[in-house]
């Protein structure tokens, strides 16, 4: 929330982030050297120091009186239920913590029904290209999936696991789908399997595999199927495509 909004009076829940899920964590609920607790003013110009005193109106340490009672700031299970009677904690929490959008999120449900449906969408599309794939396309999506195993599997196995592929990831799926080098990665790998072209031990060079003569040299730090599927894309490498794609026939 923006500080600029109004504030809605209501329930609010806290989850933490990536998945964590720990039976308690306690999240930093006063300023310390070793845990900052401090916001950002635009409008005074400085850092204000916060903290949570369940018997104080504000958060910040400069607007509390008398003595504070303080309290820790406890997830149970990974989350975390603030009743609207507890203004502080809301606030402290969805404004000002520093924590917040790192270490934990304050669930919003209009924005989760929205990923939810995205990730409906993008599920359906992608089940609905899986369907029409052709099987040597999908061969190739699978194999930057599961590896050269892929080489034995039946067409109707292939079918199956690219279906399951496409919904369990679907983003990835269609990522991969209109990614042309991933066709071309499956070309590379299918000729090196059939021998017509040799991965040297190091993985530094590409050769034929009729009689050895050097192909291409395979830049440091990149996938080998990688750089060959660029250079396939050369005007070299297009003649050396056209030149495999008729041996693998």
């Amino acid at each position: 929330m923006k500080k600029n909004e109004t504030w809605e009076m209501k329930d609010r829940n806290y989850y933490l982030t990536n998945n964590q899920s720990p039976l308690t964590y306690t999240l930093a609920s006063r300023h310390s050297r070793r845990f900052p607790l401090l916001y950002f003013d635009e409008e005074k110009g400085y850092n204000r120091e916060i903290r949570y005193a369940t018997n104080q109106k504000s958060v910040f340490v400069e607007e509390q009186d008398g003595m504070a009672t303080l309290e820790h700031i406890v997830f149970e299970n990974g989350t975390l239920h603030v009743p609207k009677d507890r203004q502080n904690l809301q606030k402290l929490l969805s404004l000002y913590h520093p924590d917040k959008n790192k270490k934990y999120k304050e669930l919003d449900l209009i924005e989760e029904a929205t990923d939810d449906i995205d990730t409906l969408e993008a599920e359906f599309q992608a089940l609905s290209i899986a369907r029409e794939i052709e099987i040597e396309h999908a061969e190739a999506i699978l194999r930057v999936e599961i590896g050269s195993s892929v080489s034995s599997m039946s067409s109707k196995e292939i079918k199956r696991d690219v279906l399951v592929f496409a919904k369990r990831n679907p983003y990835l799926f269609l990522e991969l789908v209109s990614d042309e080098n991933v066709q071309l990665r499956d070309f590379a790998i299918k000729a090196t399997e059939a021998n017509i072209i040799k991965l040297s031990q190091d993985q530094r060079t590409f050769a034929w595999g009729s009689n050895g003569k050097k192909l291409m040299s395979i830049p440091f730090d990149e996938n080998p199927y990688s750089a060959f599927a660029a250079y396939l894309k050369t005007d070299e490498g297009i003649e050396v495509y056209q030149s495999i794609e008729k041996k693998l026939k």
